[in-house]
């Protein structure tokens, strides 16, 4: 008789910040403003009778771009929020990332080398920063992004004063 297989990983408990939505949102905004502001150029610089590819980009175009406005404001920031998740536990870092394709990363502390803290441009003015926590092995990095700057910079202080205490009672 075989065992039978592990139970499945839990999803890790904490979300990241709420002001991450308003961060996407921006990007979104951001993002619309710069395909509006090529398709206006578009209109103005290529000749409305250039030929059939040209009418239907003239059509087409204006329609994809509110599609994409509609998306990267209205749906995207609030589906992200919905599936990006991170923990920190006694024995590892894990993050849960992904819509379509799930990511579950773990990183145990024992494998942690180096603890850093980022901070956009937009994040700075969210109030957000992100956490990479870095190992030796090129697939090991976790990324915890849009965490209040304060939970940020307390969660890197214990990340690294929980490694080197495990790489202390290693030696």
């Amino acid at each position: 008789m075989t065992a039978p297989p592990p139970a499945p990983v839990r999803d890790p408990a904490w979300p990241l910040s709420r002001s991450a939505i308003g961060l996407w949102t921006t990007q979104g905004v951001i993002s619309t403003v710069v395909y509006v502001l090529a398709l206006a150029a578009f209109f103005v610089f290529v000749p409305g009778d250039a030929g059939t590819p040209v009418t239907l980009v003239r059509w087409l175009g204006p329609v994809l771009v509110v599609v994409h406005g509609a998306l990267a404001i209205g749906v995207r920031p609030r589906l992200r929020y919905r599936v990006h998740r991170w923990e920190v536990t006694d024995e590892a870092v894990f993050t849960l990332t992904g819509w379509l394709t799930r990511t579950w990363t773990l990183v145990p502390i024992s494998r942690i080398q180096t603890v850093d803290v980022t901070r956009g441009v937009l994040q700075g003015l969210f109030g957000l920063s992100t956490v990479l926590v870095l190992t030796a092995s090129s697939q090991g990095t976790v990324r915890m992004p849009h965490l209040e700057t304060d939970v940020a910079r307390r969660v890197a202080d214990d990340l690294a004063r929980r490694a080197e205490l495990v790489r202390d009672e290693a030696t």
